[in-house]
């Protein structure tokens, strides 16, 4: 599935803490707006996903290990829209 290989991959860069939502759009080769999707299906899926102030900007991190307890989202339930 194209979407699980993109939360895949949006969550590989943002565990490096190197990606604002700009970069991550840019290294995706998505949307702005699809990137905030992926991080808003990460964060249903338990993923504790937190944007950090550095010194050139704001970037995301993973807070901590997914919550097995949480309950998990298709991204499909969350837009009908892909780019």
């Amino acid at each position: 599935m194209e979407i699980e290989r993109r939360l895949d991959d949006v969550l590989r860069l943002i565990r490096t803490g190197r990606f604002s939502t700009p970069m991550l759009a840019e290294e995706v080769s998505v949307s702005i707006p699809t990137i905030s999707r992926c991080v808003t299906a990460l964060r249903l899926r338990g993923h504790d996903l937190r944007a950090e102030k550095h010194g050139d900007g704001w970037r995301y991190v993973v807070a901590d290990k997914p919550n097995p307890g949480k309950k998990k989202v298709s991204p499909f339930e969350l837009s009908s829209h892909d780019d």
